[in-house]
């Protein structure tokens, strides 16, 4: 049961955006820079990225609907998404991913928590400053978005294969539709 009178039925960021619509815009916004915009790491990735951070931060919507998201993008769908999120050492993804996934998981930790070797590992891997400083940005912004989700207690189906529609819509239209 959600903490404040959300729409009934409507799962996850979405009830609250609606509830508030004029702070929606600006989450939606930044979310299609970080997740949609002209970047060197593919859409795939770059969900993935806010996928494993969500799954870190125990927030079952975000981590699948952002698997769900990624799935849709990425070759091996789901079943690269599931090791990336649940092991992304062993996971079928580059060495760079990988090393940016390590930066992300420190995010989560904590800003300060970021280390050099983790930098600079993930320089060694090929990543560039602005791929490491969307990382922090995806992985910080992920850590908002999981505690909005989760600070409302928001309705989050149990079967995450509800989100493969939507992920549809979300992939080919963006974030601004998130509402519709």
């Amino acid at each position: 049961m959600p903490h404040i009178d959300l729409p009934e039925g409507v799962p996850g960021i979405r009830g609250p955006m609606l509830f508030r619509p004029e702070t929606a815009e600006p989450l939606n916004h930044l979310a299609n820079v970080l997740l949609r915009g002209d970047n060197t790491l593919t859409r795939g990735e770059r969900e993935l990225i806010a996928a494993r951070v969500s799954r870190l931060n125990d927030c079952k919507y975000c981590c699948d609907s952002h698997s769900t998201f990624a799935a849709h993008q990425l070759d091996g769908g789901m079943e690269t998404v599931d090791c990336v999120v649940d092991d992304p050492d062993s996971a079928p993804v580059s060495p760079k991913m990988k090393a940016l996934l390590v930066i992300a998981g420190q995010v989560q930790q904590g800003g300060k928590a970021v280390t050099t070797e983790a930098v600079e590992a993930a320089r060694a891997e090929g990543a560039t400053d602005t791929e490491i400083h969307d990382t922090v940005l995806i992985a910080a912004t992920f850590c908002m978005f999981n505690r909005y989700v989760d600070g409302l207690a928001t309705w989050t189906p149990e079967d995450r294969a509800e989100h493969w529609e939507r992920g549809k819509v979300i992939v080919e239209h963006g974030y601004g539709n998130a509402l519709k």
